[in-house]
């Protein structure tokens, strides 16, 4: 009876009659551990945030979430990336076009060699470029460059015109072919405005006097047998032209009866071929030819200049002389 009664009393005891000490530490270390009666760090499968493990999934959970994270970004920023790509391209393509005009007009240009009356120094189907920005400073052709020039006057009169296709017109409206249409000349300078040219049946090119040393005509053919002319002297602002192909080559002298006399204006000028760009294996510089630097060559035209200060100068002391008496002798009068 009197266990019943213990036993009965220490079922239904209330919170507030426990007794107070180590005992009462009990359900306390039984609630950490899962309940009475289980070793610490047993896990109950009832609890999923404590223990290590659940420490443990919590760390996987988390480096799980990472992993993914950083590859889904990256799709996104390589999808974009190609987006973007696309849409940029139509403007790359507008500014290299643009670009490409711009050179055309104001820089570099090709042309194309369609005939044999630069031969051996261009052969036919050459590309050539050829340099357009000095002449927009002001600078004019000089004696043995290779020009090429707008035709002056008729000069291709009756020559077939070959109708390029749409592809061809693009290309050479912004520089990357030859134009098909313009009808455009290229020749070698021989003198310029102020010097006097000429050439006599058996004999050399003469400019202002001096023979012209020219190893670049054609083998076997003559400076000027086929077509010899008189003394002439270049206008300014024109320049006179012939081809190295000497006997195969219409230029100045087949031309001294036109409006221009067979001169060709500057203005008609489109720039200096300096390059043999294509094919590859004709890759070349055009040089001036040393013998258009000889001494003398260019004492007439430094006549031309030079002569006008002492001229001025003259003029001025013998007017001042002039006033001078003229004061003293209306002085003396007066006296």
């Amino acid at each position: 009876m009197g266990d019943v009664a213990v036993g009965a009393r220490s079922g239904h005891e209330q919170p507030e009659d426990r007794p107070e000490g180590p005992t009462g530490a009990e359900p306390s270390s039984a609630s950490m551990t899962g309940g009475p009666g289980r070793p610490a760090g047993e896990d109950d499968g009832r609890s999923g945030a404590s223990g290590p493990a659940a420490g443990d999934g919590d760390a996987s959970a988390g480096s799980g979430e990472g992993d993914v994270t950083p590859g889904d970004d990256d799709a996104a920023r390589r999808k974009k990336s190609q987006r973007s790509f696309w849409k940029e391209l139509p403007i790359l393509v507008g500014i290299a076009l643009i670009l490409a005009l711009l050179i055309k007009t104001f820089l570099v240009q090709a042309f194309s060699i369609p005939s044999d009356s630069m031969q051996n120094t261009l052969q036919r189907g050459d590309r050539v470029l050829v340099d357009k920005l000095t002449p927009w400073f002001g600078s004019e052709p000089e004696r043995g460059e290779v020009v090429v020039f707008h035709d002056p006057g008729g000069w291709l009169a009756g020559e077939p015109t070959p109708e390029p296709n749409i592809a061809q017109k693009f290309l050479s409206f912004i520089g990357l072919m030859p134009s098909a249409e313009e009808k455009d000349l290229i020749k070698r300078t021989i003198a310029v405005g102020g010097d006097t040219v000429e050439c006599k049946a058996g004999g050399p090119v003469k400019v202002n006097g001096k023979a012209l040393d020219e190893p670049y005509i054609f083998p076997g053919n003559t400076p000027c047998d086929d077509r010899p002319f008189t003394a002439r002297k270049v206008p300014e602002g024109k320049i006179w032209v012939m081809g190295d192909h000497r006997q195969n080559s219409r230029d100045s002298r087949y031309h001294t009866r036109d409006v221009n006399q067979g001169f060709v204006p500057v203005d008609k000028v489109v720039g200096r071929a300096v390059v043999v760009a294509w094919p590859v294996n004709r890759w070349s510089t055009l040089p001036v030819p040393s013998t258009f630097d000889q001494p003398g060559i260019n004492t007439a035209a430094a006549l031309v200049t030079s002569a006008a200060p002492p001229a001025m100068g003259v003029t001025g002391a013998l007017a001042i002389v002039l006033w001078r008496r003229k004061r003293l002798t209306t002085g003396d009068t007066a006296r």
